[in-house]
């Protein structure tokens, strides 16, 4: 497995997910968002919020169709849809959603 290591931030992998999760914090969530040119702001934070609660429920990273049905269970139809979720985190929702959130690459994201 190789690594990066990123100015101001712990060890990553070679996708840029954090190797330990016990080293996310909201600063390193900054700093992952603003390596993918995104700003967080407070509806990030809940989609991020969303995700880390999807892994602690079901040990594992959501890929997009569940992260999409998650999201319209707990938040509601307008905010549970791609298009939505591709606003916040473009190009790739699920992807840039865990990568943030400190979480592992979903299995079946390419």
């Amino acid at each position: 497995m190789s690594t990066t290591v990123t100015p101001n931030l712990p060890a990553l992998d070679k996708d840029g997910y954090l190797i330990n999760r016990e080293d996310w914090t909201p600063e390193v969530a900054q700093a992952l968002a603003a390596a993918e040119h995104i700003n967080l702001g407070d509806a990030h934070w809940e989609i991020i919020e969303l995700v880390q609660a999807f892994y602690r429920e079901f040990e594992l990273s959501p890929a997009s169709r569940a992260l999409v049905r998650y999201t319209q269970q707990r938040l509601g139809k307008e905010k549970g849809r791609s298009i939505y979720l591709m606003g916040l985190f473009p190009p790739h929702p699920a992807l840039m959603i865990n990568k943030i959130a400190g979480l592992p690459r979903p299995a079946n994201c390419f």
